[in-house]
């Protein structure tokens, strides 16, 4: 969940600025739009990695369930809050895979 009480962002958010900005730079340099998802990963792995080093020193089990964990939430806050919201327009705009519908109106029956 990214909605940290809003007395912890400017300590980070400062910070996330400038690597943001400094991502898209590098994207600017580098052939494609999507040379910028490479950028990502090395950042987001970098920054997971040396958090842990730095406030664990290894890993455990638990701490691997706790950062797999958290990659998932992310990606899907960002699905919920981004792209379902885009997919439903796009349905509306060029109509539902007949198989969605023939589906659901089945699951009317489920309740």
């Amino acid at each position: 969940m990214p909605y940290i009480p809003s007395a912890h962002r400017p300590a980070l958010d400062e910070h996330l600025d400038h690597l943001a900005a400094a991502l898209v730079r590098e994207a600017e340099s580098l052939p494609g739009e999507a040379a910028i998802a490479g950028l990502l990963n090395y950042a987001l792995t970098r920054l997971i990695l040396k958090v842990v080093q730095l406030r664990f020193g290894a890993w455990r089990y638990w701490l691997i369930a706790l950062v797999t964990g958290v990659l998932h939430n992310v990606a899907d806050e960002l699905y919920r809050r981004l792209a379902a919201p885009y997919e439903d327009l796009q349905r509306q705009r060029h109509g539902d895979v007949p198989e969605y519908a023939h589906f659901l109106r089945k699951s009317e029956s489920w309740k």
